[in-house]
């Protein structure tokens, strides 16, 4: 019989290549994890590692047990927890992850809200940006993503459209892109500028997914942007533009938790929307500590 102990130790042997890197991770002795991995294989009938010297690698069999693995610790943690919410224990464990902007704003007042009304629920947050935390979602080390995604600028694309389709989504907001400029730039002062106004401009850039939906949109208004700098913290993209290094869009839910220094915020066209949720696994959609923390994001996101 293959045990859960033994799988998470497993992945963990996989992710991290060896057995005391694993140990370190799991918190416990290298011995420990030699022989959980000693019984994992004799369970199994056949080996799961290949040792060669200090390095480790998996076997067929290892691999295709490790694919398994985030699926089956996925749905044993969805069954703890709805069974303990059942027989009345008022536990549960909600780990929740989101990008910078949407920990900052909706995040806190959401936690404290889940916090006040079951005080019996664990909840906690790591933060990493879309695709990272949807892969995180998936391999069973959150409950919930907080993410977003752009509008396609160039026709439809099906694996893009398709990204979330296994998971609940849950929407919150749209979040309106806004253009930042030094305080002196030529446009400080305009009710509204063309992004093509923009066009001969050095450009600051945020996350890997934010940095392609602008030459996006910028290539759809006729020039690809010079990307002279690229920063997923929004404090540091003001403090390039305040310092004259060049122009950013950034979201607008992100002026909520920086204060501008030296630079101007001006209304950007064509007007771009990026679309936050919250994503779940369908499993652990009916978690009653999930579905409670949903809905303190979704207030949140109204207030």
């Amino acid at each position: 019989m293959i045990e859960a102990r033994h799988l998470r130790v497993l992945r963990a042997v996989a992710a991290t290549g060896s057995f005391s890197a694993a140990a370190r991770e799991l918190g416990c002795t290298q011995p420990a994890v030699s022989q959980q991995m000693k019984a994992l294989e004799q369970s199994t009938g056949t080996p799961l590692l290949i040792r060669t010297g200090r390095e480790m690698r998996l076997t067929q069999a290892g691999e295709a047990l490790v694919r398994h693995a985030s699926g089956i610790l996925a749905g044993l943690t969805a069954a703890e927890e709805e069974i303990a919410a059942i027989a009345g224990l008022r536990a549960g464990r909600v780990r929740l992850v989101s990008f910078p902007s949407g920990s900052s704003t909706l995040v806190p007042g959401a936690l404290a809200a889940m916090r006040a009304a079951h005080p019996g629920t664990r909840v906690s947050l790591v933060e990493a940006e879309p695709p990272r935390s949807v892969e995180m979602l998936r391999d069973g080390d959150c409950e919930i993503a907080l993410a977003f995604r752009y509008p396609e600028v160039r026709g439809a694309d099906p694996a893009a459209s398709a990204e979330w389709d296994d998971l609940v989504v849950r929407p919150l907001l749209t979040d309106r892109l806004i253009g930042v400029v030094p305080e002196g730039h030529r446009l400080a002062g305009a009710d509204r500028v063309g992004i093509e106004e923009l066009a001969d401009e050095p450009w600051i850039a945020g996350c890997p997914r934010c940095r392609l939906h602008l030459v996006e949109v910028c290539e759809s208004a006729g020039f690809t942007p010079r990307i002279d700098f690229a920063t997923d913290d929004y404090p540091a993209v003001f403090g390039l533009v305040g310092a004259g290094l060049g122009v950013a869009v950034m979201p607008e839910l992100a002026l909520e938790s920086v204060r501008p220094k030296g630079a101007r915020i001006v209304p950007v066209e064509p007007v771009v929307q990026r679309e936050i949720v919250a994503l779940t696994l369908p499993d652990l959609a009916r978690v009653p500590a999930v579905g409670a923390m949903l809905e303190q994001l979704a207030a949140a996101a109204r207030r």
